[in-house]
């Protein structure tokens, strides 16, 4: 069987699954008790998963391998058949991620063991003002960009320009950022001034002033809105017209540096780009400073003026926007796509998300799907499936992180109690004020520790409604008694949180596949540190 005849077959398996199990992907666990969630899963599942531990959750449930089972994860009582096989089923399905967390184990990466807080694969100067998860990311994503034959990158939902510096000053590409947000950008610049000082401060300490000078060019940073409904062609007029942040960022000396040789008929700097002057003893540094275990950082390569795609968690229909232009753009080579927030993609049925992006000012509008499509399903094989379409709840349920909560089922503790907390109040709330059903409460600070009352006072007020409404205390007992079920119903529905990622990133693939592209996924970052962690990677042929 073909890999295209493999990824559609797998594609009508996904459809066919997750359409039985929809009434469980489709629910919210806030109404738990309002709309009485536990007696809709099928009887024979009920008595065998209300015993359950939290442990016996995350080992029998929800881990895809879980080891020692002929010993210490026996099955407290025998399962029916269509709980194994929904289990099975889930697991099997969905993409690998990668590996677990071991019991007991760190959630971090190796690379953090050391500092929990630094990479020691990643030198100070890229992690300056940088989390840890982006650390990971960056230096992982940033190697993939670096592999293809292309100099060139645009980064697009760039943010403050964290993975942009590493393509740039790391690894010696030339990189064009665009962020809708212009404060983004304008920190994404400063913090591109800040490198170049620290350079700068290196050369100084390691006496490379008086070497001959050797030039590498700064990220150019855009502030604009990639439009899902514009062409590519406005997207690269719009790559070459934006208006930059800043002019230009310069090292504090580099005019009284000599230009490096074969640079005399280079012609002046761009106005969007900024030529950054360092020596070969600095390049030197810097290559300390970009990977610790000293891997040679990349000087600025030759080549076709063509350029790689790449978006680090481009949110919502953006990943999808990107993949469009990777496939109709003659002059975008590659593509390095980490998708999130499933839950904003457009869909036929939902052209309007909550979340959904939209230019700065404008008003939220019906996608145009005559210009552009809609963000799921972009294949005509997945669309013509019957059972495809995606709810809302199921696509924000994707981004939900099994890996996490696993590790917080295995801990135990009152954490867990949060769901159970936040489904008992729905039932009053829904009591009181039927319109406010599913009403968005912010996260109340340290709720788990709260005695219920006191989280209900909270809650109450943040819809609008009294603090005091009075709450039925047997009503609440025999509510708060039912936790290990909550956690339990939330389990299974998070369960099939990786096969609906799997149908979306699937339906991308075979997109590719109708355009005469092939793709990869691959589970770059590590999951327990960073969820969302496949990337769609593409590269077109030469005769493309």
């Amino acid at each position: 069987m073909s890999a295209t005849e493999q990824q559609r077959e797998l594609a009508e398996r996904l459809t066919a699954f997750l359409s039985q199990y929809s009434r469980l992907s489709d629910s919210y666990i806030i109404e738990f008790f309002s709309k009485d969630h536990w007696h809709t899963l099928p009887i024979a599942w009920q008595p065998v998963l209300q015993d359950l531990t939290y442990q016996q959750v995350a080992d029998l449930l929800l881990d895809a391998t879980p080891r020692d089972r002929s010993t210490s994860l026996r099955y407290p009582s025998a399962w029916p058949l269509s709980l194994l096989a929904f289990r099975a089923a889930a697991h099997a399905l969905a993409f690998p991620r990668g590996p677990r967390l071991q019991r007991g184990g760190s959630a971090r990466p190796d690379e953090f063991l050391g500092n929990g807080s630094q990479s020691a694969l990643l030198g100070h100067i890229f992690r300056k003002h940088v989390k840890p998860k982006k650390q990971h990311e960056i230096r992982r994503l940033g190697s993939v960009c670096d592999q293809t034959d292309c100099n060139s990158v645009v980064d697009v939902g760039s943010g403050q320009g964290h993975l942009t510096r590493f393509l740039s000053f790391g690894l010696g590409l030339s990189v064009t950022a665009i962020e809708a947000d212009r404060a983004l950008v304008a920190t994404a610049t400063k913090f591109d001034r800040e490198l170049v000082w620290a350079l700068e401060k290196e050369k100084q300490k390691k006496n490379c002033s008086s070497l001959v000078t050797a030039s590498q060019p700064s990220p150019r940073h855009l502030a604009g809105w990639v439009n899902p409904d514009a062409s590519w062609e406005a997207f690269i007029e719009q790559l070459s017209a934006a208006q930059c942040a800043e002019q230009s960022v310069s090292t504090p000396t580099a005019s009284r540096r000599k230009r490096p040789r074969g640079a005399e008929h280079a012609g002046p700097p761009s106005s969007h780009t900024a030529q950054i002057a360092t020596d070969s003893s600095s390049a030197a540094c810097c290559r300390s400073l970009v990977h610790a275990d000293h891997q040679e950082v990349a000087a600025p390569k030759p080549g076709r003026p063509d350029f790689v795609l790449t978006g680090l968690h481009a949110c919502g229909d953006l990943s999808a926007t990107l993949l469009r232009h990777f496939v109709h753009c003659p002059h975008v080579r590659g593509i390095t796509s980490v998708a999130c927030c499933y839950m904003k993609i457009t869909t036929e049925e939902d052209p309007t998300p909550p979340g959904l992006v939209e230019e700065a000012g404008a008003r939220p509008a019906a996608r145009d799907a005559a210009l552009s499509g809609f963000g799921y399903p972009m294949s005509s094989w997945v669309g013509g499936l019957p059972g495809h379409q995606l709810s809302y709840k199921a696509r924000e349920g994707a981004c939900h992180a099994v890996e996490d909560y696993t590790r917080r089922l295995r801990v135990g503790g009152q954490a867990l109690r949060t769901h159970c907390y936040r489904a008992a109040l729905e039932t009053f709330i829904a009591d009181a004020r039927p319109d406010l059903r599913r009403a968005g409460i912010q996260t109340i600070k340290g709720a788990h520790l709260l005695p219920f009352a006191e989280y209900a006072r909270l809650g109450l007020a943040r819809v609008g409604l009294p603090p005091g409404l009075p709450l039925d205390p047997q009503r609440v007992e025999a509510m708060l008694k039912q936790q290990g079920r909550v956690v339990v119903y939330f389990s299974l529905a998070l369960l099939l949180a990786p096969v609906v990622e799997t149908l979306v990133l699937l339906d991308r693939m075979i997109y590719l596949q109708e355009q005469g592209v092939h793709s990869q996924l691959v589970p770059l970052f590590d999951p327990n540190f960073s969820p969302r962690n496949l990337v769609l990677v593409a590269l077109k042929s030469q005769s493309h």
